[in-house]
């Protein structure tokens, strides 16, 4: 028992200082901006740039968006494949499974293929219908972390009777999906939520093929023209991502001490 304790504390200490040196490095590298003294020099230039609050603002607009869209497209299909269609469970799952299999370049030359401008749905003959078409990429790339994380938060509650319950009492479906299906599972909505945003900021593949001013090219741009701001923005790159995987645990901890309506 205690070599293994040993050996378990002796593997943490090499993670540990694996994950944390690198970073450790790179803030130190960020703050070295000002010669021979450490600064806020690069995080202020970074902040100061008009194409960072550009890129960021639209970033997180499409991240907004997918949350939406994914939400309003999984909970129900969730719901209905739960209760209606048990046998195409394994179907779906499969479906959603596709987008971590396919890389993003061809998924996204795939939807510039179908719908460029000579198509019947030309998305990519407007602006508009370019953000409309970079939503739904960011949509499919989500789809297999969203879908998850709401069908295990419905697992855990008793669809069909809180579905005859509404139905006695007189309700319709967009009353029993949007007051007792979308309350009860709405821990994996936030779940899924907070890693959708995570990928959106981050992404690259889709928002550059589609030529649109989003987060994930910027720190392209920069980390290949600057030296101290890149390495600020992968601090700042970092800390978004770890606080909505900070956001997640704390949804999933209350998640499992809340009381399920009944």
């Amino acid at each position: 028992m205690k070599t293994s304790k040993i050996l378990a504390w002796a593997s943490l200490a090499v993670g540990l200082i694996y994950f944390f040196v690198p970073l450790i490095g790179t803030l130190e590298f960020s703050l070295r901006m000002r010669r021979g003294a450490y600064s806020l020099d690069a995080y202020s230039t970074v902040f100061s740039d008009i194409q960072f609050r550009s890129t960021f603002g639209f970033s997180m607009l499409m991240a907004l968006f997918t949350i939406i869209f994914g939400m309003l497209l999984v909970v129900p299909t969730a719901y209905w494949v739960r209760l209606r269609l048990p046998q195409m469970r394994p179907v779906v799952e499969f479906i959603t499974l596709l987008p971590l299999v396919i890389p993003a370049i061809v998924i996204v030359f795939g939807y510039l293929r179908l719908y460029n401008s000579s198509s019947f749905i030309p998305f990519t003959g407007s602006t508009q219908g370019t953000n409309v078409l970079l939503v739904l990429s960011y949509m499919t790339l989500s789809l297999p972390y969203m879908y998850r994380s709401v069908d295990t938060a419905m697992r855990a509650i008793d669809v069909r009777t809180l579905t005859e319950a509404a139905e006695i009492l007189g309700a319709k479906w967009p009353t029993i999906l949007f007051r007792c299906i979308f309350p009860n599972v709405m821990s994996g909505v936030l779940s899924g939520a907070f890693i959708t945003f995570a990928i959106v900021m981050g992404e690259f593949t889709m928002a550059a093929l589609l030529n649109r001013p989003a987060f994930g090219p910027y720190l392209q741009l920069i980390g290949a023209n600057r030296a101290y701001e890149p390495a600020a923005l992968a601090v700042i790159a970092f800390a978004i991502t770890w606080l909505s995987m900070g956001l997640l645990q704390l949804v999933s901890r209350f998640s499992k001490t809340a009381p399920l309506r009944p």
